[in-house]
């Protein structure tokens, strides 16, 4: 088993950008649960933000637990209408996960009080093509982040660092 978060890094290649967004999914879906329509619902609301802010111009980094690959294949669909989309697969081992989970969230979902809980009893669709995979129990996040980086300035997504 492996449990990932879809890196999506988005933005137009018209102009330098100056205005880069971080985009907090707590705070844009604090009501929602764990179930594949919660996580949808979640993922079209931070993609429609993405969108508009690359519509802008500017860059937003969006790090959603998005586990279906239909919910995924919408939000590259309608991020990408506005510019460029680049998918980044954290392809890090659930015992990994569970070792770094300060909520105890998967405890939690182990011991049956969340259900629907993406790794441990609901399931993960791996992206089939992403742009970028990182296993971050090998990788630290720095080395992650300059890959990331060297991608995007290759892409023409930004300046070279």
């Amino acid at each position: 088993h492996t449990h990932t978060h879809t890196h999506t890094h988005t933005h137009t290649h018209t102009h330098t950008h100056t205005h880069t967004h971080f985009l907090c999914v707590d705070v844009l879906s604090a009501e929602l649960g764990y179930s594949k329509e919660d996580r949808s619902v979640n993922l079209k609301r931070i993609s429609f933000v993405a969108s508009e802010i690359v519509k802008a111009g500017g860059i937003a980094i969006l790090a959603a637990i998005a586990p279906y690959r239909d919910a995924r294949a919408e939000s590259r669909k309608s991020i990408g209408e506005q510019g460029g989309f680049v998918e980044v697969y954290v392809n890090t081992p659930l015992e990994e996960c569970e070792k770094r989970d300060r909520r105890g969230l998967y405890a939690s979902a182990r011991r049956g009080e969340i259900s629907d809980y993406t790794g441990v009893n609901d399931p993960y669709e791996p992206p089939e093509k992403p742009d970028l995979t990182f296993n971050c129990a090998e990788l630290s996040t720095r080395q992650c982040v300059n890959e990331i980086m060297i991608y995007l300035a290759n892409e023409g997504y930004v300046d070279r660092v």
